[in-house]
């Protein structure tokens, strides 16, 4: 009687975590829908080698490209401002890095930092860039760091935000699963998005300690980001963070281009003494400007001093500025001042 008993016991457990799932998925799929159709395509797509990339472009003059973090998209730069900001004075090009926002990620490949660099310097060249000023914000750089080594001469110089360089034990690593074959897209298309939507506001408050989280932040569409298809791509490079440091590690000596490395004094997401500081050390032409005060999220919390840097590596390798008109320079003045 005990052995039936249980075995019913077990498939009502059976039948009710089937149904939770059930619901879960359809769930996640209407919030994946609303999202898309709340928050459409704001940029352009390419393809390049049989990848369909999205892309925010403005501005005018010396080519930056803005490289994001993990978890987010190219819209973070938007809603930073940094994007519009630096489109005063450069051809501003933000990517939707592979399986973020609505740039595909094809799962035949291995999205390495490596692979990224490359896809992204022929989507660049299909744009008719023949060099650029590189920035990245957190995994950005590693983005940044791989093309500045694989296209030397295409890499005028590079502002490395918060990044993390250098192997060492991390906790993250074992939010990897939604990458794992077949049990990690069950995982996506049902728990991990609602799990993800739980655990956003106290990661968002992680990673801008001790500021409080920039409203501006706030407003980015959260399930946008939580959607199946970007958090597998969140979480393969979750795994993939220790490898590519480690492979990247070895190469940095070799960098030829000037570098102005960025990083606040309290991020809690990466150790900027384990990772800015030596890799200050490692490059023979970086600049390391350490915010005081300041967690990972340093595009929000001092634009003014990664404009500088942005400056300053235009201004080292001998890119003129593009200048507003008059009249837009007076419109801005008249928006800045509340006229």
């Amino acid at each position: 009687m005990t052995t039936t008993n249980n075995i019913k016991g077990w498939q009502i457990g059976a039948a009710v975590a089937g149904l939770g799932l059930a619901a879960s998925f359809f769930y996640v799929r209407s919030k994946t829908k609303q999202a898309e159709a709340e928050n459409p395509p704001q940029g352009r797509f390419l393809e390049v080698d049989g990848v369909r990339l999205h892309y925010i472009e403005r501005g005018a003059g010396p080519v930056l490209v803005l490289l994001h973090g993990n978890g987010v998209l190219a819209e973070d730069f938007e809603h930073s401002g940094l994007l519009d900001r630096a489109a005063e004075h450069y051809r501003v090009i933000a990517f939707d890095r592979p399986g973020f926002g609505y740039s595909e990620r094809p799962r035949s490949k291995v999205w390495t930092p490596q692979a990224q660099a490359r896809l992204l310097h022929h989507a660049l060249q299909e744009l008719e860039v023949d060099s650029a000023i590189v920035l990245g914000h957190s995994w950005g750089t590693l983005v940044a760091l791989s093309m500045a080594l694989e296209a030397p001469d295409f890499v005028r110089g590079l502002v490395l935000l918060s990044g993390y360089y250098y192997p060492s034990l991390r906790a993250d690593v074992l939010t990897s699963g939604p990458a794992i074959p077949l049990v990690g897209d069950l995982m996506r298309y049902t728990v991990s998005p609602l799990v993800g939507r739980m655990l956003w506001r106290p990661i968002a408050k992680r990673a801008f300690a001790p500021m409080e989280v920039d409203v501006r932040f706030r407003a980015l569409p959260v399930w946008m980001m939580l959607r199946p298809k970007q958090l597998r791509a969140a979480a393969a490079e979750t795994a993939m963070m220790i490898p590519s440091a480690m492979a990247l590690a070895k190469r940095y000596p070799e960098l030829k281009v000037p570098a102005v490395i960025i990083s606040g004094t309290k991020d809690l997401i990466v150790d900027f003494s384990h990772n800015s500081e030596r890799l200050s050390e490692r490059i023979p032409d970086s600049e390391l400007q350490l915010q005081s005060g300041v967690g990972h999220m340093t595009h929000y919390a001092r634009p003014d001093q990664v404009m500088a840097a942005i400056d300053s590596i235009a201004s080292r390798v001998g890119e003129h500025l593009h200048l507003r008109s008059p009249q837009a320079e007076a419109t801005a003045a008249a928006g800045e001042s509340g006229v």
